[in-house]
């Protein structure tokens, strides 16, 4: 239980910190920020993890910055999707 509250947490800082490098306007809000940044986490996680760059185990700068450039990529499909 403890690992998804992480997550979440996580998942919240990765996608503020992507709509403050990517301001913008984004249908849902605060809704979309956390979940942009909670799936850009698992993203983060899994491509860092592919190309050796480590996951987003735990908290630290690594994780935070593998969260968020997830969020960010994630940001970037979201907004050419929405077109």
């Amino acid at each position: 239980m403890m690992g998804v509250v992480s997550w979440i947490i996580l998942g919240l800082v990765a996608g503020i910190l992507a709509k403050l490098i990517m301001p913008g306007k984004d249908g849902g809000g605060f809704v979309i920020t956390v979940l942009l940044g909670i799936a850009g986490a698992f993203v983060g996680g899994w491509v860092g993890s592919f190309l050796g760059l480590g996951t987003t185990g735990g908290f630290s700068l690594g994780s935070i910055a593998t969260a968020t450039l997830g969020a960010l990529l994630l940001l970037v499909v979201y907004r050419q999707l929405k077109k």
